[in-house]
């Protein structure tokens, strides 16, 4: 499975400014939505959902909110660095500045396959430190998806 199947190029978002989690979420939903044509309050919602069951915030400043949405016919994948780190409650207690949106079908169990791709590779520090400072979503995508991984 590579990352770039589900993570095209134009759902790379730099210097997203949010000053609270909640916000993020509201803004990451509305981004979510203008691609889906879904409503974004309805994404919001399941987001918010999930993060009520326990952070997505993964640790290492590194954040991966997901939800299954209804209406939904495929995986859709949206990553933001931030402006600014901002609390997500995640397990290590650090802000977070790298954010993955996994939006999924309901039903569909193999999104843990994609949450799995992601997490592996932007724990490398190595990618991690380069996505933080590249400065165009291009020098992100090629980062986060190259052609061999």
């Amino acid at each position: 499975m590579k990352l770039g199947d589900y993570l095209p190029p134009e759902n790379i978002v730099l210097d997203l400014a949010p000053p609270s989690k909640a916000i993020l979420i509201k803004q990451l939903s509305i981004l979510a939505a203008e691609r889906l044509a879904l409503d974004a309050g309805e994404i919001v919602r399941v987001l918010t959902n999930r993060e009520t069951l326990g952070s997505t915030g993964i640790g290492a400043g590194i954040a991966i909110p997901h939800a299954n949405v209804k209406g939904l016919d495929r995986h859709f994948c949206l990553f933001a660095r931030l402006a600014k780190p901002v609390d997500f409650e995640a397990v290590d207690d650090e802000p977070v500045d790298l954010v993955f949106l996994l939006l999924n079908p309901e039903n569909r169990p193999d999104h843990l396959n994609i949450l799995s791709c992601i997490a592996r590779r932007v724990r490398e520090e190595e990618t991690a430190a380069a996505i933080r400072r590249v400065t165009t979503p291009q020098d992100v995508y090629s980062r986060l998806c190259p052609l061999n991984a």
